[in-house]
């Protein structure tokens, strides 16, 4: 029996969802798929629990305990993400040798892209918090604080990987009144991450612009980074490549002023003014005085070169 057969659909519906999941011009927001491992309680539970409150709606969850190791054997991992057609993943799991760990990854090409291993050193949850919360299907805005995240490959990578877990819809424009959530990674001079989550008040100040305040509203986690395993670059190249249908070409010659206005600039070769050819217009036509001015002015002029040739010869 081949192992590369093409899967055909048998009906409409599933001729529209092998279609949905092939790969798109412009690809929608990522789902995240959440499962738990052999043993998976206490603040890895609560992490995982809160996590999808603020991935919310793109999440799935795998409510059953898997035995499954992601960095040893990665193929039933692959397999549920396949399954569920997500591109991102939360395993949690506690172990005696890594306690309270929690394992954040993405997919590309029905494998593992990228994949890092955290630690909770302290966790307190979102309902430790006695203050008002955010509303469901609130887009954060992320803010990464310190010099640590660039010095690095596997800190580039992992502040790439918690854009992607954490970023929704793309948003074109914003305002201000609908900017109320801002989630804050810090990295330390020891390599610990710290995760902290605000709600943003917009308070009366006086002025145009208002006084903005933050309140804690939960998570605050400080995570240490356990295992990386991160792709090589060409295949991190291959992945973030894309179709030239949206890649937008530079035009020559165009400009835009302050207005919006579009201006074009256009090179033409030498006219020749005398080939043209104009339509004849009978109010355009001289009278008979100026063609009769005209051929007296000719006879003058041949006079005139006659009479110089005469002098030149003598």
């Amino acid at each position: 029996m081949s192992l590369l057969r093409i899967r055909k659909p048998k009906t409409r519906k599933g001729k529209k969802l092998l279609l949905a999941r092939e790969p798109q011009l412009i690809e929608g927001p990522r789902n995240m798929l959440f499962l738990d491992g052999r043993k998976c309680g206490g603040d890895v539970k609560s992490c995982m629990k809160d996590m999808q409150q603020l991935k919310k709606p793109l999440v799935k969850v795998l409510n059953r305990n898997n035995d499954i190791t992601p960095f040893e054997d990665p193929t039933s991992l692959e397999f549920l993400t396949q399954k569920n057609d997500c591109a991102m993943f939360a395993f949690g799991s506690t172990s005696k040798k890594r306690p309270n760990n929690i394992v954040l990854g993405r997919i590309y090409e029905n494998e593992i892209l990228d994949m890092v291993e955290l630690g909770i050193k302290r966790y307190m949850a979102m309902s430790e918090f006695k203050t008002e919360k955010i509303g469901t299907c609130v887009k954060p805005c992320l803010v990464f604080n310190g010099p640590k995240w660039s010095q690095s490959e596997e800190l580039r990578r992992l502040k790439n990987l918690l854009i992607d877990a954490f970023q929704k819809d793309k948003v074109e424009a914003i305002r201000l009144q609908g900017i109320e959530h801002v989630m804050s990674f810090t990295c330390t001079e020891d390599l610990n991450i710290l995760l902290r989550s605000y709600k943003i008040l917009l308070k009366k100040s006086g002025q145009r612009t208002p006084r903005i305040e933050l309140v804690e509203i939960g998570p605050s986690a400080d995570f240490s980074i356990r295992r990386t395993k991160i792709a090589s670059e060409d295949l991190y190249k291959q992945a973030r490549k894309q179709p030239k249908q949206l890649k937008v070409t530079k035009k020559k010659n165009i400009t835009h002023d302050e207005l919006g206005n579009t201006h074009g600039r256009i090179h033409l070769g030498k006219q020749e003014l005398g080939k043209i050819q104009t339509r004849r217009v009978k109010g355009l036509k001289k009278s008979p005085e100026e063609k009769k001015a005209d051929r007296q002015k000719k006879k003058d002029l041949m006079k005139a070169a006659a009479q110089e040739l005469l002098t030149n010869n003598e």
